[in-house]
């Protein structure tokens, strides 16, 4: 049997890994052991390693390496311990495992990585050769990728850009592993929703999730007050769902102006921390739009019908489906098209990063590799 390693660091990646975790957690041939760390052990982000372990996993690392800081200094400090903490980690438990997986782009992934090069661990990659030209996770993502020997990525382009990168050989296009069975997901009605998170979709929903851009973090204090007086004009009309911002920097400039923004309308707005992959998909499901920054608007929203609204240069670079229309941090571009893309209803047209069953392909490559 062979051992397979999962670093998981925050609510993101766990969230696309699962339907992997699932696969590799039934299987004869293989004996998972996940590696947890980052924001999963944080209070102050939902302290997520419950919903692992809620989901039936067992974590048997849990490596606490992340600073409660969010300035410039306060990432690359946590960098470097997270560097530190995994050093020690691989030192002692690296030749347990046969093969172990890394996800997108986080900087504290990048550390855990970079750590294990030293000690000639075997790593696979998923989601790399994307760009996103207004956050470092693009430096991270592609060193992340030169750091590894196996590659699972989502589309011909992204295999094209990683064997540029790189000039491996084993690199294998699965199609967005996030995707996977969500033709067949049994999502939450709205009833549901309502008992569990106290949200009435019956109102009409924007569900917003916005990270700093870190590329020109200098920028943010001027975007969170921008972005706050535009949700405050579009809570007149509408319900706004936020999902709470990541540990990036400056993350908490945006955190405290949606908590601000919460306590002044308590009717208007509902604050999220951590939905999980379920509720999220069906938050998805019965909002009327995506309105933010992030991956999965644009990786995901396509497959439920939904517009999105992608803000700023985070995501410049990413391959979109047609559902997805980018502007500025600006107001008078934001509220227009929210008004347009509402009236126009479902989207109707392909999702670009769909294929059927990525995490069956990947298992089928470990078969073939392991």
């Amino acid at each position: 049997m062979k051992t397979i390693g999962v670093l998981t660091s925050s609510r993101a990646d766990y969230g696309i890994y699962l339907p992997l975790l699932q696969r590799l957690s039934e299987s004869q041939n293989y004996e998972l052991e996940l590696i947890v760390f980052g924001t999963h052990l944080s209070a102050n982000h939902g302290h997520t390693l419950d919903e692992i372990e809620r989901d039936g996993f067992d974590v048997k690392y849990k490596i606490d390496s992340l600073l409660e800081d969010d300035t410039p200094h306060g990432i690359a400090s946590s960098m470097a311990k997270t560097m530190a903490c995994f050093s020690d980690f691989w030192g002692s438990n690296g030749d347990g495992f046969d093969l172990v997986f890394a996800l997108v782009d986080r900087f504290e992934m990048f550390s855990a990585v970079y750590a294990s090069t030293a000690f000639g661990i075997r790593v696979a990659h998923i989601h790399g050769g994307e760009t996103t030209l207004g956050a470092i996770d693009n430096i991270f993502r592609h060193a992340i990728s030169h750091a590894s020997d196996i590659h699972f990525v989502s589309t011909d382009s992204y295999a094209n850009k990683v064997a540029e990168l790189t000039g491996s050989d084993q690199i294998y296009n699965s199609g967005a592993l996030s995707l996977d069975g969500i033709e067949h997901m049994q999502l939450l009605d709205k009833t549901r929703m309502l008992e569990l998170w106290k949200i009435d979709f019956d109102i009409p929903t924007i569900l917003i999730t916005v990270n700093p851009e870190t590329k020109s973090f200098e920028k943010n204090s001027e975007y969170s007050l921008v972005f706050s007086s535009t949700l405050e004009e579009l809570s007149k009309h509408y319900q706004l769902v936020i999902t709470m911002p990541n540990a990036d920097t400056n993350g908490s400039l945006y955190r405290k102006a949606f908590q601000n923004l919460a306590l002044k309308y308590p009717k208007r707005f509902v604050l999220v921390e951590n939905f999980g992959r379920q509720s999220y998909f069906s938050a998805m499901k019965w909002s009327r739009l995506l309105l933010g920054n992030t991956s999965s608007g644009i990786i995901e929203a396509a497959s439920f019908g939904k517009y999105v609204i992608d803000l700023g240069d985070r995501q410049k670079g990413r391959m979109t489906s047609k559902n997805t229309f980018n502007v500025a941090f600006d107001k008078g571009q934001i509220i227009p098209l929210v008004e347009d893309l509402l009236e126009r209803g479902v989207y109707e047209g392909e999702n670009v990063y769909f294929q059927e069953s990525p995490s069956l392909k990947i298992m089928k490559v470990l078969d073939q590799l392991l």
